[in-house]
């Protein structure tokens, strides 16, 4: 029963995923409006949904009745089932999992755009994710990294696998245009399955005892197997693009990615299937690994600060990502003759260093193990590194280099990024109040309310908060410095006032940190039992004096850029009114002032009229 909701949970999960895949990126479309087949599509998307929902809540039934050891018609008291969901972190991932899917079986009728389908796609990676969260299996201690890496094995496979499902199921005609976009997309899927697969593996094991072993020995043929098999599928897809005309070349391309892609699943399955080596000497958890995921690090120091990693696997596949885009981005301007500034790419790099550090680096480390350390990372994330990215303009980089649409009426990657920045959405977030406001008052919703403890104690809730301090500072000053287009200019005094008020807001939260005389994490630095640093009011303090100066420094910096932008429009103003007046002169008509004066006398001379 638990292998056969297990089954139909990941099939129909990963079929929904590739049917809203085809809508939204394989599919033709006109001007964002979905076409018949897309339609179609779309409403064939409604079985899977229901059979995920389905699923869903009888694995939910059938994990229940197994861990507390009940026959499962037991299982379905509704006393039960509320405090399993509510009260313990996996009932809470199997609920945000019902959740998800209940909401996308609702909504999936009702998409007409290709932009809806976007977003159900996102709630369904959340209810297929979350219960990824809830593995923590890894030997060398490692959890970050090993569930980092799994999820962007699911992340993966779900793309690859439900892509060559929706091939089969949308019509010939729409096929030969959906294979190009979908060979891109199969192809660092693939990748990302193959080096995700190894790395959660390295994370799972002491290859140091299991190098020899029969197990080891089955890690390093899954590797090599899987990079042959993504190597000849990715020169067979390149001949065969090159000659794609009918359906035969088509059923030739899929049979291939379908065998290729069990091969690479049976080689995966076929590890699963043997037991790791026992390591001799079995590691102690200690209670710090247990809540926070790492063991306990030693006392804080400049050399520990500066050479302790402990990869948070999610966060860098995300850096990895955008580095990849970024960095594909200026190589296809650079293969046209056009030149990237070196120093926008330069700020790209520093930022992409400063998150690492502040996630996965000596910094990152620590953030878990004490508030001040803590408080260090978020000011990196939510005011150092932001400034990089905005200066890096990834906008620009992403409008000069995305593909168009395939068709005239068809938006495309590019059409659909142009809309967003139009959108009401964008207009409103992109507002100055709205931006400070959720730079600085998440400050207090974070910090001022249970929900901080909440988060530390999951790993996902830490990884919520380092992705809410970046995007909410990255917005806050594109609004103010950035050099990416945006849906209205906000005028430069605007800036400034905006600016003073932040650097207001950011000194009263400080002082209130300050002045707390009690702790705000809920308790959870205190079940850490850490050996150093034992004051945690004194920790807590120094956490508010790093947010006041942290805080303080990049405001002023951007402060400073402001004017420095404000003073260059000026100037450009001047040469460009300048230009034109020099024309004017070459052409014997009068420039702006003396059109101006003429205007004056001539309400003079009709006053003059009507008085006489």
């Amino acid at each position: 029963m638990h292998f056969l909701t297990d089954t139909l949970q990941i099939l129909s999960a990963t079929t929904l995923i590739g049917l809203l895949i085809a809508i939204a990126f394989l599919i033709r479309e006109e001007h964002s409006k979905l076409l018949p087949e897309a339609i179609r599509i779309r409403n064939l998307a409604i079985i899977p949904a229901a059979l995920w929902l389905i699923s869903s809540l009888g694995f939910l039934f059938v994990e229940l009745a197994n861990l507390l050891s009940i026959p499962i018609s037991e299982a379905f008291d509704l006393t039960v089932v509320r405090s399993f969901v509510t009260q313990t972190a996996l009932g809470k991932s199997f609920g945000i999992n019902i959740a998800a899917a209940a909401i996308v079986l609702i909504l999936i009728p009702r998409i007409s755009r290709t932009t809806g389908s976007f977003f159900i796609l996102g709630i369904t990676f959340i209810g297929v994710l979350a219960p990824v969260f809830q593995s923590h299996s890894s030997n060398s201690g490692n959890h970050g990294l090993a569930i980092g890496s799994l999820l962007i094995h699911v992340i993966g496979i779900s793309l690859w696998v439900g892509g060559i499902i929706s091939l089969i199921l949308i019509n010939k005609s729409e096929r030969i245009f959906a294979i190009p976009r979908f060979s891109t997309l199969a192809l660092w899927s693939a990748i990302a399955v193959c080096l995700s697969g190894s790395m959660n593996a390295w994370t799972r094991l002491n290859f140091r005892e299991a190098w020899n072993s029969q197990y080891g020995n089955l890690v390093i043929y899954k590797i090599v197997l899987s990079a042959i098999l993504i190597f000849i599928g990715a020169i067979h897809r390149k001949y065969i693009m090159k000659k794609l005309e009918g359906s035969r070349q088509v059923y030739q391309l899929l049979i291939v990615e379908v065998i290729v892609m069990i091969a690479a699943i049976s080689v995966g399955s076929w590890l699963s299937s043997s037991a790791p080596p026992v390591p001799k000497n079995v590691r102690n958890i200690g209670i710090a690994e247990i809540i926070a995921g790492s063991p306990m690090l030693p006392a804080p120091t400049f050399k520990n600060l500066l050479w302790t990693y402990v990869p948070d696997g999610a966060f860098l596949g995300i850096l990895i990502f955008i580095t990849a885009l970024y960095i594909r981005g200026v190589v296809i301007l650079a293969k046209r003759g056009d030149k990237w500034p070196v120093g926008r790419t330069i700020a790209f790099a520093l930022a992409i260093a400063a998150t690492d550090f502040a996630t996965s680096g000596g910094l990152g480390a620590y953030a878990h193990f004490a508030f001040s350390y803590h408080m260090v990372a978020h000011m990196i994330l939510g005011m150092v590194a932001p400034i990089g990215f905005v200066l890096s303009a990834p906008i620009t980089l992403a409008l000069r280099t995305l593909p168009i649409g395939r068709t005239p009426d068809e938006r495309g990657i590019r059409g659909n990024l142009i809309a967003l920045l139009h959108s009401k959405y964008f207009r409103v977030i992109s507002n100055p109040v709205v931006a400070l406001a959720i730079f600085d008052g998440s400050l207090f919703l974070l910090y001022m309310t249970p929900l901080f403890g909440d988060l530390m104690q999951s790993h996902q809730g830490h990884l919520f908060m380092n992705i809410h301090f970046l995007l909410a500072g990255t917005l806050f000053f594109h609004v103010i410095v950035g050099i990416d287009p945006s849906p209205k200019r906000v005028p430069y005094i605007v800036r400034i006032i905006i600016l003073f008020a932040a650097m207001s807001i950011h000194a009263f939260f400080s002082i209130a940190l300050l002045s707390a005389t009690t702790l705000l994490d809920g308790g959870y630095f205190l079940s850490l039992e850490r050996p150093w640093a034992t004051d945690l009011l004194a920790d807590q303090s120094a956490g508010g004096a790093v947010g006041w100066a942290m805080g303080e420094i990049p405001i002023l910096i951007a402060l400073i850029a402001t004017f420095i932008q404000w003073v260059r429009d000026d100037k450009k103003e001047t040469r460009r009114i300048d230009r034109a007046e020099d024309r004017a002169a070459a052409m014997g008509e009068d420039d702006d002032l003396a059109k101006y004066n003429k205007y004056l006398a001539g309400l003079s001379r009709l006053d003059e009229t009507k008085e006489s």
